[in-house]
């Protein structure tokens, strides 16, 4: 099953795109996928929480799973960083995402 997910690229463009929930795939390979971020701007690490690349805004009313200590850690060092803001490589989509818009956070 995919869920709609609506990704706002660093231009402020709106980008709404089907995600499959069945493929354990997170917010930063969806973007990767869809190539909303430049070759080499977005999940620079891999998606291990070791870089802020994939940093987003989150900006609908979801529920997210609680930031892991490397996730709270890694944000402590990021620029840009906002109250709603997480990584997008921990956040695995599932259907309870249906919906969700993120903005993806500027470059450093």
């Amino acid at each position: 099953m995919d869920v709609k997910i609506t990704i706002i690229d660093r231009d402020g463009e709106k980008h709404t795109v089907d995600a499959p929930t069945d493929m354990a795939m997170n917010i930063m390979e969806l973007v990767r996928s869809y190539e909303l971020a430049p070759e080499g701007t977005i999940g620079v690490c891999g998606g291990m929480a070791m870089c802020a690349s994939c940093q987003c805004y989150i900006q609908s009313h979801h529920e997210l799973h609680e930031k892991s200590d490397d996730e709270e850690a890694m944000l402590s060092e990021a620029f840009n960083v906002e109250e709603n803001s997480r990584l997008g490589c921990q956040i695995q989509i599932t259907e309870n995402l249906e919906g969700l818009v993120v903005e993806l956070a500027p470059e450093e």
